[in-house]
């Protein structure tokens, strides 16, 4: 099994304030203007030229509750790095790589704490602690609110920590932002499952002001694929439920609670010398593409139905790939699959057609193990167990812009994938501020309306 340790190095400190003396500080700074959270980035980076880092945390975080996450993970590429004036000729700040730089400085050297608002303006209730969950929680309890977070998995974090390999973002990173929420006086819950353990509604019963359902979307979509038994003219309808056909997703989380060991190496859904095909090309596909490799897996194909320009995935996650090894099958979807007698996958069978369409190609090809990226849907528990909550027919929660997030239920919000807005960590974080504005002026509306009343 190969490691799964960081692969990007961290500046030095003297490299990171060279690299920050090469910001322009520009009038009209193009870098904040392509950050989906409008970071004050010349600011902080010009902080950090001069050696002030307890005040570029700070700037920093006026705006991110996760820094370290963001400065790993976020698709700096086609954000505020792509927008760098100095892109133009290939030699953009590294603004990504600063961000983490900052950030764990400032964890490691305990630099910045953060006074603890009074908690007078209400309770809300956090459901998840993905992304979208944490941002809420910090940006809530830093204007007043008591905030608790309810979690189904036994540590916070959600995608961040299950669904986002250490490789590229170390679990020990996600714990210490999560310590930084905590510090702000937000109680988490973990292995609490809302709608089976207790409902939405019962949050409300408990004295809670307002719910934040930042679920995310956590049921993978499926593949249609039919299956062929050999030996026989036996077709299974679908792959479906198969065992050697899993969801890249729950792979990806297996794997990270194997290294947590709380699962058995058995129990991995892939072995050592399995050649695996992965469908999607999503940055959770190529997670789990290399992840597959450090398995140990003696071959791992990327089977994708558009060519590399339509790649839903980061062409830097893309080029790391390659580097480890990973194929890629472009222009190419898997039209059957082949199973032995005992129902255990044996081959499938690959189209793949010519750039114009002209010419397609059929391929039988030897397989154990096909992991699936083709998109996820929430579940529908907490929707079916939530009096006058609506869900549209894929199980998304439709929500309003006046309060922004608010659901069909009065005081339940919603933000992030399960309201359908399903993009980057970055782009959840955007959407959970949004959020956090609405159910801060909701509150806030509703105590006055109280008062005025009694």
């Amino acid at each position: 099994m190969k490691s799964f340790a960081e692969v990007n190095e961290s500046y030095t400190l003297a490299e990171a304030i060279q690299e920050a003396q090469r910001c322009l500080r520009c009038k009209v700074p193009q870098c904040k203007q392509g950050c989906p959270i409008n970071n004050d980035i010349p600011d902080w980076i010009h902080e950090l030229r001069k050696g002030n880092l307890g005040n570029a945390i700070h700037i920093i975080r006026a705006k991110s509750n996760l820094p370290a996450v963001c400065g790993r993970v976020c698709g700096h590429e086609r954000q505020c790095e792509g927008a760098c004036v100095l892109n133009k000729s290939g030699k953009h700040i590294n603004i990504g790589k600063l961000e983490r730089f900052v950030a764990d400085f400032d964890a490691e050297a305990h630099l910045t704490h953060e006074n603890m608002a009074p908690k007078t303006r209400g309770r809300i209730a956090v459901i998840g602690s993905g992304p979208a969950g944490i941002t809420v929680a910090g940006d809530l309890a830093r204007a007043g609110f008591a905030v608790e977070i309810f979690e189904l998995e036994p540590e916070p974090g959600g995608m961040l920590m299950y669904g986002i390999p250490e490789y590229r973002l170390p679990k020990e990173v996600v714990r210490r932002e999560i310590h930084h929420i905590e510090e702000l006086g937000v109680i988490i819950h973990c292995n609490i499952h809302v709608g089976l353990d207790f409902t939405v509604d019962d949050l409300f019963a408990r004295g809670f002001d307002a719910v934040f359902l930042g679920i995310g979307a956590g049921k993978p979509g499926e593949l249609d694929v039919p299956v062929r038994v050999d030996g026989s003219h036996e077709i299974l309808s679908s792959a479906n439920g198969m065992l050697d056909v899993r969801h890249a997703a729950n792979f990806l989380r297996r794997v990270m609670l194997y290294r947590m060991g709380m699962i058995g190496e058995d129990e991995l859904d892939v072995r050592e010398g399995d050649s695996v095909y992965i469908v999607g090309c999503g940055n959770t596909a190529i997670d789990a593409a290399r992840s597959a490799l450090r398995l140990g897996a003696k071959m791992v194909e990327i089977v994708y139905r558009k060519d590399i320009e339509r790649m839903p995935a980061l062409r830097s996650e893309y080029e790391d790939a390659i580097k480890e090894g990973v194929r890629f099958r472009w222009l190419s979807q898997i039209v059957e699959m082949r199973v032995d007698g005992t129902k255990h996958l044996r081959e499938i069978v690959v189209e793949s057609s010519s750039a114009d369409g002209n010419e397609i190609v059929r391929e039988t090809l030897p397989a154990d193990r096909v992991l699936m990226a083709v998109g996820a849907k929430p579940s529908t528990r907490i929707a079916n167990t939530t009096e006058g909550l609506m869900a549209d027919e894929k199980g998304f929660i439709p929500t309003r812009e006046l309060p922004y997030g608010m659901t069909s239920r009065k005081g339940v919000f919603a933000g992030g994938d399960v309201a359908n807005r399903q993009a980057t960590v970055v782009h959840a974080m955007r959407d959970a501020k949004m959020v956090a504005e609405g159910i801060a002026k909701y509150v806030d509306a509703i105590k006055l309306l109280e008062s005025i009343n009694k």
